[in-house]
């Protein structure tokens, strides 16, 4: 059985045709201050004035400081979603490669997006109440993420899947915390390879 790499569509449309000009700025510009500074020591002050806009065209767009943190997580894991599905095609890979894939496409991302880590962990850091309206995305990325792998371990070893994903998700998420504080080098292959042994362990004892 062939599992693609997504199931459920991204909350939110990656390219966001729904934002006027004005709004596509304003969460341009606080994703990329919340990214680089943290949310709490970002203001609705410091984000109009750089994305050149008025707080009153901000509050029309978006109506709360809280709606643009849920914007800016939702469609960062948007845009997370759409790049891994463009880097792992399943007609191509054996049900290994597939798993693998994925830490190869985290290490990716993080070069390419993540210099400073994970954004989810990163906002999960200053937003851990569950009734914050962004708490839900962090949290289901993350759900998503696990229900990802164990679907994927599903085809390496049916009766192992759930302890298997469970395992897989616990590699990527450590790299992708190592990855970020750069703990150690080559984080995400030192999991890759960890995730190997795994999967050969798994098909071995099927």
């Amino acid at each position: 059985m062939r599992t693609p790499p997504t199931t459920a569509p991204p909350t939110v449309d990656p390219d966001r045709p729904d934002l006027t000009p004005a709004a596509r700025r304003v969460l341009e510009t606080a994703s990329r201050l919340f990214y680089e500074r943290g949310i709490h020591a970002v203001g609705v002050d410091l984000i109009a004035a750089e994305a050149g806009v008025t707080k009153k065209t901000l509050y029309d767009r978006f109506g709360s400081k809280e709606r643009i943190v849920v914007d800016y997580l939702a469609t960062r894991d948007a845009r997370w979603r759409a790049f891994l599905a463009a880097h792992h095609d399943p007609d191509e890979l054996t049900p290994t490669e597939r798993v693998l894939a994925v830490f190869d496409a985290s290490q990716e991302w993080m070069a390419q997006h993540s210099s400073k880590g994970c954004s989810m962990v990163n906002a999960h850091a200053e937003i851990s109440d569950p009734a914050h309206p962004a708490y839900a995305v962090i949290a289901g990325q993350k759900q998503w993420m696990l229900e990802l792998f164990t679907r994927l371990a599903q085809d390496v070893s049916p009766d192992a899947a759930r302890e298997l994903g469970r395992s897989l998700m616990l590699l990527h998420e450590g790299a992708l915390v190592s990855d970020g504080l750069d703990v150690f080098p080559d984080a995400f292959g030192r999991a890759r390879r960890l995730a190997a042994f795994l999967l050969h362990a798994a098909r071995e004892t099927r």
